[in-house]
């Protein structure tokens, strides 16, 4: 059992004391999430008559559960996931901790203020996920397990940092494919100290959620080899259920359909007396049993479920913590609970009136003017004994849970040597090289990849660095002497981590592992190889992880219709434009082997960097001719996104422009064209992704009044002519290059993709398509001839 195991088995059995304390802290969480909404909606200034929303019923479902784990269960180690649509209880906890402000929650949903759904990135409390895009904060807590392991395996964890993953999640958010990817990859790698807590309201967005579903999530998770803890009684439903007539309440709960229940729990005690007394009335006992409860009583024991039972919960916390085995705890709820709205098929998005916030206040016990107030309300003595309870809560802890990892060195990195080379190939060989030496960088690369390693080049790496897994695996095949090159042993201290064929997984992968020197004080530098078209299919989960700046390096290859005989599922159109469009990475497709070595160790200093980011590296298989340089200059242009392979005579009329694998069709286009249009310019684009953001950027700085320069693309295009004309050639979407057009205000004729690919060899392919040397040749005449 780890320490952080052992430190939570000896919690003490809770004192009705500390139960008296949760539950007032529950009904402080769900009137500070009340109110922050309120104000956001019906209080603060409206400047565009546009509603706020907030979910104030999805808050009130939440309330105990996050009472509960906050204030008693968690631990500083710990690391949670909150319920996107439960911001707000997060925010109020947050600021009974004193790590919230009055005013970040005056503007909750308002620019510079407290986020609509919890940012690691955005928000100025302590968030450990960022969640939103439902699911996904989920699915990455098993993979932040999986790097907290991986971690431990080799040594360099601090024991005091070791953690339990927690999610916090709404019952719809089950629908979600990525968490059932994410279950299997979870049981394959064997993961441990996970707890997924399950708002089981049983409402969605629009509807009650189907009756039938859940009755198969215990033997989904147990498969999986979870525990599943079913919370679905308080401990006043037990005790009521334990008199005579209790046994038929019970059967009758269980039978309710959840659409009546829902139904019932809005209109109350009276509703539930008539439906009671007319379905087992006439049983033994249950008359008496219902008729001991007034309608108000009656109503609280009928909505008392296990999810808002603090005993029940901290029960169930208590126990789970006593080992590491993953848990799914299904909590049962009402949605809105406490509220006016609970129970309503429409209290997704309802918002509370005027009237009824005020009436929630009167009967919370909240004086007029100090609805904000921690303790307002309470007694002195009372108020004392509670910020005394948070005060001793283990997640008080006043040290910062975000830490400093140092920095890894980065080593020169050599080209592979060979006249004709492949971008994708050249990758392999320069992480073979890495993996065999002995730098501190090849020690903290970990890679990644869904079940395409060898395909992607990442056999060579690894051949020498191994298979991470929690337990040794032998290579069967290598100790029966059958030949292959691909020698597949595992232990803990391998370095690559094997996925199978899903994308979303490896983009959650990648954002645990690269969230480990915040999470940890660990520095990885994180390589996911992915086929290019299939960046698509992980595309939600790509962009999560990029919000919450986890730090790693994504290598899609093969790319393009390049890609040849594959055919048009696997070859890619948008994908450059992904890159350029996507925040916190950095998008390069170098042409040659020597532009990869450059771009990989910038790559290795950016992921490091305070102001860094992820990259996205489209490399192919296409082997080419490199160029035979004559001196450095280009380098530093090329790392600025761009440089002049062949520099075009001043004033010249026309520059071809280009991308990656086209490389030759343009080159030989460039030597047709030499006569007819003299000094003709050949700029070979490196990093569509950085040309574009500098240009942009370069921009805003004019706009907002900052200092004015000029940017890379203007200072390489102010060599043409201003009249002149561009050919721009991509082997992807040709809005990739043809906003160069807009730099300088040249003529564009812009080639690329713009259709699905089929299969063949690259001669027809190119004509095709139009990115051969006829096609270019052609677009360059059109700029002149019309």
């Amino acid at each position: 059992m780890s320490q952080a195991a052992q430190s939570r088995a000896r919690s003490p059995t809770p004192t009705n004391r500390e139960l008296e304390h949760l539950e007032r802290l529950e009904a402080r969480l769900r009137w500070l999430a009340t109110w922050t909404i309120h104000n956001a909606n019906h209080l603060r200034e409206s400047r565009d008559g546009m509603k706020v929303g907030g979910h104030q019923a999805s808050c009130a479902s939440m309330t105990t559960i996050l009472a509960a784990l906050y204030f008693h269960a968690l631990r500083p180690e710990d690391r949670v996931a909150i319920k996107p649509h439960a911001s707000p209880v997060f925010h109020a906890i947050q600021y009974l901790y004193g790590r919230q402000s009055r005013e970040q929650l005056e503007r909750f949903r308002a620019f510079g203020g407290a986020q609509s759904y919890p940012s690691r990135t955005k928000d100025k409390d302590d968030v450990d996920f960022s969640t939103g895009s439902v699911g996904l904060g989920v699915a990455v807590t098993a993979f932040e397990a999986l790097t907290q392991d991986y971690l431990k395996a080799h040594g360099w964890l601090d024991p005091a940092r070791e953690g339990r993953m927690v999610a916090t999640l709404g019952d719809a958010e089950l629908d979600e494919g990525n968490i059932y990817e994410c279950l299997i990859e979870a049981y394959k790698h064997d993961i441990r100290n996970v707890w997924w807590i399950v708002d089981y309201n049983r409402q969605s967005l629009d509807a009650t959620t189907a009756d039938r579903m859940f009755d198969r999530f215990d033997d989904i998770f147990e498969t999986a080899g979870w525990r599943v803890m079913t919370l679905k009684w308080g401990k006043a439903q037990e005790r009521a259920f334990a008199r005579p007539g209790g046994s038929a309440l019970r059967a009758w709960i269980e039978a309710c359909p959840n659409a009546d229940y829902a139904a019932l729990t809005f209109q109350g005690g009276a509703a539930w007396r008539a439906r009671l007394m007319g379905d087992i009335g006439r049983k033994p006992g249950v008359a008496a049993l219902v008729g001991s409860f007034d309608d108000a009583a009656l109503h609280q024991l009928m909505i008392g479920l296990g999810g808002h039972c603090v005993e029940t919960l901290i029960e169930a916390f208590d126990a789970a913590a006593r080992d590491d085995t993953p848990t799914l705890f299904i909590a049962y709820t009402v949605k809105g609970y406490g509220l006016p709205l609970q129970g309503h098929k429409d209290n997704h998005a309802g918002l509370m009136t005027p009237a009824q916030v005020e009436a929630l206040r009167v009967s919370t016990g909240i004086p007029e003017c100090q609805e904000w107030a921690p303790f307002a309300g309470l007694a002195e003595e009372d108020a004392c004994a509670l910020a005394a309870f948070i005060a001793a809560a283990p997640l008080a802890d006043p040290r910062s849970r975000r830490y400093a990892a140092a920095a890894i060195p980065v080593p020169e990195i050599a080209a592979p040597a060979g006249a004709e080379q492949s971008t994708q190939a050249a990758f392999g060989r320069i992480l073979l090289d890495l993996a065999r030496g002995h730098e501190p960088l090849a020690d903290r690369i970990v890679t990644t990849s869904p079940d395409v390693t060898v395909s992607t080049n990442l056999g060579g790496f690894v051949n020498q660095r191994g298979l991470f897994r929690r337990r040794e695996s032998r290579d069967v095949f290598r100790e029966a002497k059958i030949p292959s090159p691909q020698r597949w042993a595992g232990g803990r201290a391998g370095q690559h981590i094997e996925l199978g064929i899903a994308e979303h997984n490896l983009f959650l992968n990648l954002a645990a592992l690269g969230l480990a020197a915040p999470m940890f004080g660990e520095r990885l530098i994180p390589i996911g190889t992915v086929y290019d078209p299939f960046i698509c299919r992980g595309l939600d989960a790509l962009n999560y992880a990029c919000y919450q700046d986890a730090r790693f390096m994504l290598v899609a290859t093969p790319s393009g219709l390049t890609l040849g005989p594959e055919g048009g599922a696997h070859q890619s159109i948008y994908t450059p434009l992904i890159g350029i469009g996507q925040p916190n990475l950095t998008y390069f497709e170098p042409a040659f082997v020597d532009e990869l070595a450059l771009v990989m160790r910038w790559s290795f200093e950016h992921l490091q960097a305070e102001d860094g980011g992820s990259v996205y590296l489209r490399l192919t298989t296409r082997s080419i001719r490199q160029p035979g340089r004559t001196d450095e200059l280009w380098r530093a242009d090329a790392l600025k996104g761009a440089y002049w392979l062949q520099p075009p005579a001043p004033g010249a009329e026309a520059a071809l422009v280009f991308c990656g694998a086209v490389a030759p069709e343009v080159l030989e286009a460039a030597d047709e064209l030499a006569g007819d249009i003299p000094g003709l310019g050949v700029l070979n684009v490196v990093s569509p992704g950085l040309l574009h953001r500098d240009w942009m950027a370069a921009r805003r700085d004019r706009w907002t009044g900052g200092a004015r320069r000029r940017s890379h693309a203007e200072s390489l295009l102010s060599a043409l002519a201003p009249d002149a004309g561009l050919v721009t050639v991509v082997d992807g979407s040709p809005a990739t290059l043809s906003w160069l057009g807009g730099v300088m205000g040249h003529k564009v004729s812009a080639l690329g993709l713009d259709a699905f690919g089929q299969v063949g060899d690259l001669t027809d392919l190119y004509r095709h398509y139009r990115l051969d040397v006829g096609a270019i040749v052609e677009a360059c005449a059109d700029l002149y001839l019309g």
